[in-house]
């Protein structure tokens, strides 16, 4: 069998690396810090695409759990606004409206337990719910 040519690559490393390097070598029977020097970079080389594509599995797994688990919020968030949809239409179909004379009182009363909901709502909420107290109060100064 030929002889392969070598090729012969210079690498600098500094003082503590260097003695790190020799060290290891030492230790795991190498008979130069070169010989473990190539034995790392044929493994870094071999692994290096066994490595990536765990890696990349690993992402694709976390994607698709992400993925799964928006469309879970997603249904639910679709489920509750066709709910308070038709609570609304009802609301709508069955109220009837105040008379003209006790129209801007009923307005008033309406923002009132408006408000109130609002609060209502705000306090039922898990998580973040003291800034969704704030956010729903700030709304209703708004209104």
């Amino acid at each position: 069998m030929p002889k392969q040519k070598l090729v012969v690559r210079s690498v600098r490393l500094d003082v503590d690396l260097n003695r790190r390097v020799e060290h290891a070598a030492k230790q795991q029977g190498f008979a130069n810090s070169s010989a473990f020097i190539r034995e790392a970079i044929r493994r870094s080389v071999s692994e290096q695409g066994a490595g990536t594509n765990g890696a990349e599995e690993r992402i694709a797994a976390t994607i698709d759990r992400a993925i799964t688990e928006i469309r879970r919020v997603r249904r639910v968030q679709q489920a509750a606004f066709a709910f308070a949809d038709a609570q609304v239409k009802m609301l709508l179909t069955c109220i009837a409206e105040p008379p003209k004379e006790a129209y801007e009182q009923a307005i008033a009363r309406g923002k009132l337990r408006y408000d109130r909901f609002l609060k209502s709502v705000g306090m039922g909420m898990t998580g973040d719910s003291t800034d969704a107290i704030k956010e729903l109060l700030s709304r209703g100064d708004e209104d």
